[in-house]
């Protein structure tokens, strides 16, 4: 859980990244891409940022979570501040994100028949196959399943994901 801020005095980027759950880095590129304010700065040049900008931080945080993107945040936040209300096409761009998920899900669950049935089949294949020779169990897919090899797999996104997070 995040911490509210503490007074009604400006905080600095170190002090606002320790309460958001953020590094100064994401602050300085959402002050960049203009979903933070442009902020005064102190004496010694640090950012003094208004102890309501932990909300706008965590409020971004809360989007980017279900999949909004930091240009279609960008989007919403310059018509809010215009006095639009962009509050119909936020929902409108939640329900893409929803039929968005639904659709992954979908060959989510295709994959994991697919996996299921592969395993069951080289298990079969292995059970026939001497110890110390090659079963070739990637080849009795290929030639099992001809028509795997014209889509793409979506657990490699989730291996680019989970390579990212380990460097």
């Amino acid at each position: 859980m995040r911490a509210n801020a503490p007074t009604n005095r400006p905080l600095n980027s170190g002090e606002l990244a320790r309460l958001a759950g953020v590094s100064s880095d994401t602050l300085r590129y959402y002050e960049r891409r203009r979903l933070l304010p442009s902020v005064p700065r102190s004496a010694g040049g640090y950012r003094l940022f208004p102890p309501e900008t932990l909300h706008r931080v965590q409020l971004i945080q809360a989007a980017l979570s279900i999949g909004f993107s930091v240009r279609e945040l960008c989007d919403i936040f310059r018509e809010r501040e215009s006095g639009a209300a962009p509050c119909r096409r936020v929902r409108e761009l939640a329900a893409e994100k929803l039929d968005a998920v639904e659709a992954r899900l979908r060959e989510l669950r295709s994959c994991r028949r697919e996996l299921r049935k592969a395993l069951l089949e080289w298990d079969q294949l292995l059970a026939k196959t001497p110890r110390g020779k090659q079963a070739r169990l990637l080849e009795a897919f290929a030639a099992t399943h001809p028509k795997s090899g014209t889509r793409r797999s979506p657990l490699r996104v989730l291996a680019r994901g989970k390579q990212k997070k380990e460097k």
